[in-house]
């Protein structure tokens, strides 16, 4: 058997070893981490409630989010038919708790995809290729890391408008160069890896090699930082709905509901303290999550 066979054949041992392109032992890493480490633990626990209750809304909520008794604002008592009270339209606010965790969830991952799948693509090839490409597609990486994240999203939102998706892309949009950045990092750290060079060697195409051997060993670092960027995507989509700049006004949200009741906060505290500690609860599990990630990963934290 010649070299180049044998370094196919190797190639071919790997690459079965993957799912959907992830190296089968970073998942049995991932998965034995959730069993072993009480902070991803708890922190996938509290992802995967919420997560559940904002699928099942429409079965799990009460009332209609939508539905107004004018002149019934209810504290909270659990025994009574609104156990979390209701806010100054009547409306129930457990239930627009739970509908509001569809569109935050929603827009939190949404954007981290979308600002990940087009961050990744910049890093892969500006670390790949270097030269030119590197310095265009990072000088404008550099220009977009100049701005706040908040100052992107709002210039986006200003631009094309509320709504759904125009929110979850402006806030995808604002975290594209940390994942190009980082996915850059990593390339230039794998490129020169033997396994890099031997598939080079047998003539594989640039694409085969970037997607087939590059990406999938710089993959770690990049599901630490997608985990954790999650939670900030949460946030910045509260930010936006607090400030009149998310979704549809009449749609609940988290951050629309903390900007309702902020008018009432000495009379209703509970129409903006509930939603502020789903926020809170939230981002702390994503977050307990994403730290046990990092350490079972061994991935060096970074200032972003």
């Amino acid at each position: 058997m010649s070299v180049a066979d044998r370094v196919r054949e190797r190639l071919a041992t790997e690459e079965g070893s993957r799912v959907l392109g992830i190296r089968s032992d970073l998942l049995d890493r991932l998965v034995k981490t959730i069993r072993l480490d009480l902070r991803a633990k708890i922190g996938f626990t509290i992802v995967v409630l919420f997560g559940l209750s904002a699928v099942f809304a429409p079965m799990l909520a009460p009332h209609d989010p939508m539905a107004q008794a004018f002149g019934m604002l209810q504290s909270p008592n659990p025994s009574s038919a609104n156990p979390l009270g209701t806010d100054s339209f009547g409306r129930d606010l457990l239930s627009r708790l739970m509908y509001g965790a569809r569109i935050s969830l929603a827009v939190g991952l949404g954007a981290v995809t979308f600002g990940a799948l087009v961050g990744i693509l910049i890093g892969l090839f500006a670390g790949y290729y270097g030269g030119w490409l590197d310095d265009l597609l990072m000088r404008a990486v550099d220009v977009m890391w100049a701005f706040p994240w908040l100052l992107i999203a709002i210039i986006l939102v200003a631009i094309f408008g509320q709504g759904f998706w125009n929110v979850m892309f402006a806030v995808g949009f604002a975290y594209i160069d940390d994942f190009a950045r980082l996915a850059r990092g990593e390339v230039l750290s794998v490129r020169e890896e033997e396994y890099t060079l031997a598939a080079e060697s047998i003539g594989l195409s640039d694409t085969e090699i970037i997607f087939e051997e590059v990406f999938p060993n710089t993959v770690a670092p990049l599901i630490v930082q997608f985990t954790v960027f999650t939670a900030r995507a949460i946030l910045a989509e509260s930010t936006l709905s607090f400030l009149g700049l998310g979704v549809k006004p009449t749609t609940p949200t988290w951050g629309a509901l903390l900007g309702q009741g902020r008018g009432f906060i000495t009379q209703a505290w509970w129409i903006s303290i509930i939603p502020g500690i789903a926020i809170m609860i939230t981002v702390l599990g994503i977050n307990l999550f994403g730290d046990a990630l990092r350490d079972a990963f061994d991935v060096k934290e970074t200032e972003t």
